[in-house]
């Protein structure tokens, strides 16, 4: 009973309990516990032990344990935290995730999707137009046919679902080749332009589950009619040279490799009723993420470890292990820092693909010396393309609002404005005080919210949340919708597909989604093992990572799981070079959380993996500014904070959470829930740290981890304040303005004042008497649109709003059993109250 809580319930690489050791005489343990250290003498506690046990009364310390004084003088050099101003919402942005990019076979034009739609450029200078304008669906996939003539691609509607189409390659109106709703993808002509071979996919979870049976690739006429399964499996279908045999990939996760896999089958004729009918592999590689078969089928081109490379394509008849140390057949890297959506030209000359809005070309005979004009060496790798994206208005709405009488939590300082007035003009504050000190403009739309409570939004920078289904994004997300009802209005997600969800953020500042504003340090950059295994040896190794991500729209990256420290540090002095910021994962490890602190990373995420912390840690930490993000909710070392509020409360029966998100999210949780004393949560204790933390001047933030959309932000809010003794107005604080400052948000966000974003939330309760009252969420106000957070109605319709203020309908909406909102406690649409 007078040890710390030790590491067996995560995991204990390091040992179990730290530094145990027996004296030279056998006689007593030497241990450390309470930030002391301690001698135990075994024989005087065993009789001790035995004689207590007789007479039924528990162990006292006593004189066979003493301390052993101690006092460590030491001075340790530390770097800054890294740390960079973020532009929130400038006027205009440069749409960079571009996603399927197409170029054309004849090289003269360049189609993808971005912003939710398709859009056309012509090379080798053009403006992108959009191809349809169709703005009631989204649209993605696009690919051309080998004369460039026409562009199939898919065409999504929440209701409607997936269906393959087809449009002029000029513009214009689009076919439907699909008659049968579905869930498709990746859609390409055949050769000869007679057939279009396509995904058939299952659903769910963001998407409807409906429509997803009888899985595998298909083939349609060009022209319509019955879709024909060719195989039962496979995924990015392709041709080589021939219409009648298509090329196909499939994946399978082995112990330390990803296995990639080529497959090719035969088409059966329209009559044959084949399925798998002569399938084989043809390429098989540990890494590769992309593969691509030149038109003429004598080269491949393929992605592994982000980088691109072009291999000759022997006609072997026999399974080939491709690789970028392969030596069999030649093979050549033709990127400098990563690529995506390989492709070959319509005359297998030239080589494709794209990093963020940049388009790269390589000629083979640049690449192979054997090759006809090629040069007297190979070429160097491209640093940049040709930019074929285009600028946008950032989205924003018209007019001004005043909200009237509420008690304004403002973050600046201690400052609690007891009966105050906000002023938002367009999508900024442009005036914060005293009721009777602030000018209401006479043509201001005014919210009496009198009683009521207004704090800035929540910032949760450890946000993990969908975004997409196999590159479909939906409509209406009901992840997003459930953050922005309990009062998230910005979110940083440090691991994630980088190419979905940086076109999911760009969609919502677009205004076409209604969603947090949401950041990303992309997919991270890991140390361990798989595909996307990130392998640093040198500075420019690590250059050149942080370029790819910050190529699509990352300020910031994870480094998780670099084994050495000399790697962490080479991230670090990449990220000070280039202006990027660095959160790294922890992994449950004191000794690397406290180098990482040393070293000057953004942060540290997740909890420490200790019960207490002392005046040592304290000290080292605050003057290199770096934040602590704990995460309590998957708390290390014993049940996770998330499950202590399914034990202690009835999460099922939460009308808002209910009316955002799925029972089948919600049920199995909640429902079948553990149920422990308090003391099996070691979350309740480690919570602590926080206030040790904030004490000793060091920035804590709020991070809820993705564990429960909405809801989960208060749980980690909470624990924070009454598990880890904070008070309501500096867990608030956490949640907000340190959220803010720790990834260079501060200018526009974090705090009520004017100039800022108009990010805030209106309470119906005060949160300074009772941090449970955070969830009582009457409106969610993002960039001047003022929501209605019980039905995410759209109380003022601006630009580009996708639901012209309706309340957000998901998939799961009419099927969802349990408690339906109720007209009376809906609110009104049209006011918001």
């Amino acid at each position: 009973d007078t040890l710390e809580r030790d590491m067996q319930e995560t995991w204990a690489i390091h040992g179990v309990y730290p530094s145990l050791a027996w004296t030279p005489d056998d006689q007593e343990i030497v241990y450390w516990a309470r930030g002391k250290l301690w001698r135990i003498h075994v024989e005087t506690a065993r009789k001790a032990l035995e004689t207590l046990r007789r007479d039924g009364n528990p162990m006292p310390q006593g004189p066979y344990l003493r301390e052993i004084p101690f006092h460590v003088a030491d001075d340790r050099r530390v770097q800054p935290a890294v740390r960079f101003p973020v532009e929130v919402s400038p006027e205009k942005f440069h749409v960079k995730a571009l996603c399927d990019v197409s170029v054309s076979p004849q090289g003269d034009a360049v189609a993808y999707n971005a912003l939710g739609h398709i859009w056309v450029r012509a090379l080798p200078d053009g403006t992108p137009k959009r191809l349809t304008s169709d703005n009631a669906h989204f649209e993605f996939m696009p690919s051309f046919s080998r004369d460039g003539a026409q562009i199939a691609f898919v065409r999504f509607g929440d209701d409607e679902l997936s269906s393959v189409c087809v449009a002029p390659a000029t513009g214009g109106a689009a076919r439907a080749l699909t008659t049968e709703r579905g869930h498709y993808g990746k859609p390409v002509f055949s050769p000869d332009g007679a057939s279009v071979v396509f995904e058939k996919r299952s659903g769910g979870y963001l998407i409807s589950p409906l429509w997803s049976n009888e899985t595998g690739i298909y083939a349609i006429s060009a022209g319509g009619g019955a879709m024909r399964r060719i195989a039962k499996h496979g995924a990015s279908p392709q041709f080589g040279a021939r219409s009648d045999r298509i090329y196909f990939t499939e994946s399978e996760e082995a112990k330390d490799a990803d296995i990639h896999r080529l497959f090719s089958v035969g088409i059966p004729n329209a009559t044959a009723n084949r399925e798998d009918s002569d399938e084989r592999v043809e390429l098989e590689s540990s890494n590769a993420t992309e593969f691509a078969i030149s038109p003429d089928g004598k080269f491949v081109a393929f992605v592994e470890k982000f980088q691109v490379n072009i291999a000759a394509l022997p006609a072997a008849g026999r399974k080939l292990t491709v690789g970028p140390k392969a030596t069999t057949f030649p093979t050549a890297r033709v990127s400098k820092d990563a690529g995506k959506f390989v492709q070959f030209s319509g005359d297998s000359s030239r080589l494709y693909w794209t990093l963020g809005p940049e388009l790269f070309e390589r000629k083979l005979s640049d690449a192979f010396m054997f090759l006809d004009g090629a040069p007297d060496k190979p070429l160097e790798a491209q640093e940049h393309g040709r930019d074929i994206s285009f600028d946008r208005e950032t989205s924003k709405p018209a007019g001004k609002l005043a909200f009237v009488g509420a008690r304004i939590v403002t973050m600046r300082g201690d400052d609690v404005i007891e009966n105050g007035t906000l002023v938002v003009d367009g999508d900024r504050i442009v005036a914060v005080g005293p009721r009777a000190s602030v000018a209401i403009p006479s043509d201001a739309r005014i919210f009496d919210v009198a009683g009521a409570t207004i704090m800035p939004g929540i910032i949760d920078v450890h946000f993990h949340g969908p975004t997409d289904v196999g590159g479909i994004i939906p409509q209406q997300n009901w992840a997003h919708a459930a953050n922005l009802a309990f009062g998230v209005t910005t979110a940083h997600d440090p691991s994630h597909d980088t190419q979905q969800f940086f076109a999911t953020s760009e969609l919502a500042r677009d205004g076409q989604i209604t969603a947090p504003r949401l950041f990303s340090t992309g997919t991270i950059l890991y140390g361990a093992m798989g595909s996307f295994k990130v392998e640093i040896e040198t500075l420019d190794d690590a250059k050149s990572h942080l370029r790819r991500l910050h190529a699509l729209g990352a300020f910031s990256v994870k480094s998780y799981n670099q084994p050495r420290r000399d790697q962490r540090q080479k991230i670090l002095a990449a990220a000070r070079e280039l202006g990027m910021m660095v959160v790294p994962e922890g992994g449950s490890l004191l000794q690397h959380n406290l180098s990482m602190v040393v070293d000057g990373h953004t942060g540290i995420e997740h909890s420490l993996p200790v019960e207490h912390i002392y005046s040592d840690v304290a000290q080292l930490w605050k003057p290199g500014g770096v934040g602590y993000t704990p995460t309590l909710i998957v708390g290390y070392g014993g049940i996770w904070g998330e499950d202590y509020w399914y034990d202690r409360t009835d999460v099922w029966k939460n009308e808002r959470l209910n009316a955002f998100v799925p029972r089948f999210v919600i049920d199995p949780r909640s429902r079948r829930r553990i149920k422990a004393p308090d003391e099996e949560y070691n979350t309740l204790r480690s919570a602590g740290i926080c206030k040790a933390l904030v004490d000793a001047g060091v920035s804590v933030q709020l991070g809820a981890h993705g564990q429960l959309a909405g809801l989960g932000a208060h749980w980690e809010l909470w624990l924070q304040c009454e598990q880890g003794g904070l008070t309501p107005l500096q867990a608030l604080r956490n949640a907000t303005l340190s959220g803010a400052r720790y990834i260079g948000l501060d200018r526009d966000l974090g705090s009520l004042e004017a100039g800022k974003l108009a990010d805030f939330i209106v309470l119906d309760a005060n949160p300074l008497e009772s941090i449970r009252n955070s969830e009582q969420v009457r409106q969610t106000v993002i960039g001047g649109r003022v929501y209605n957070a019980r039905n995410m109605a759209l109380v003022n319709v601006g630009r580009a709003d996708p639901r012209g203020g309706a309340p957000a309908h998901f998939f799961w909406s009419d099927a969802q059993d349990g408690l339906p909102m109720q007209t009376t406690s809906a609110g009104c649409a049209s006011c918001g109250q």
